[in-house]
């Protein structure tokens, strides 16, 4: 008879222990480690001359008059290539923001070979150069990644974070 008690007790506890573990958790907010020093709301957003993998130029100017979500991320980056998936669904939410990636990548084939392989049909710009040598991560503040901004049709930024799941409500919010 004790041995059954103990044997249900510790079934009751493994029990217990695998609920809870597939009970939803709390979302960390990441942005209270990683975003504290990001560009504030209302800031002008930093002006940029950046390349695409074919070697265009394109500036902060070519977005004006539009939404715009800057992704800020790499290839190499775990954290990025685990949102991929979710931010191309965004993208494809929200055809009327334009979505542009800023790359820390230096080897422009994997850029465009990694983009075109998992659907990101959106423009990716770098300069090609080592995420904390580049003058757009210094401009943007951008200490960790994936950083996104959301930047307004004026040129202004609504905010910036690095959890695109606070991407999505703003973009999913702002029609109301």
């Amino acid at each position: 008879m004790k041995r059954i008690a103990v044997l249900l007790a510790a079934l009751f506890f493994v029990a217990g222990a695998a609920l809870s573990a597939q009970a939803p958790q709390p979302t960390e907010d990441l942005d209270a480690t990683y975003a504290t020093d990001l560009l504030k709301k209302g800031t002008k957003a930093p002006a940029f001359t950046l390349r695409d993998v074919d070697g265009k130029t394109y500036t902060l100017k070519d977005f004006r008059g539009k939404i715009l979500v800057i992704d800020f991320w790499a290839t190499w980056c775990p954290d990025c290539r685990a949102e991929t998936e979710a931010l191309v669904a965004l993208k494809k939410a929200h055809p009327d923001v334009v979505f542009l990636g800023i790359s820390f990548d230096t080897e422009k084939e994997k850029l465009a070979a990694y983009t075109r392989e998992h659907g990101m049909d959106w423009l990716q710009l770098s300069e090609f150069k080592k995420w904390k040598e580049t003058d757009v991560s210094a401009a943007y503040h951008v200490k960790w990644i994936p950083t996104q901004y959301v930047i307004n049709p004026k040129g202004r930024v609504v905010f910036g974070t690095v959890m695109l799941e606070k991407v999505e409500a703003w973009l999913r919010n702002r029609k109301r």
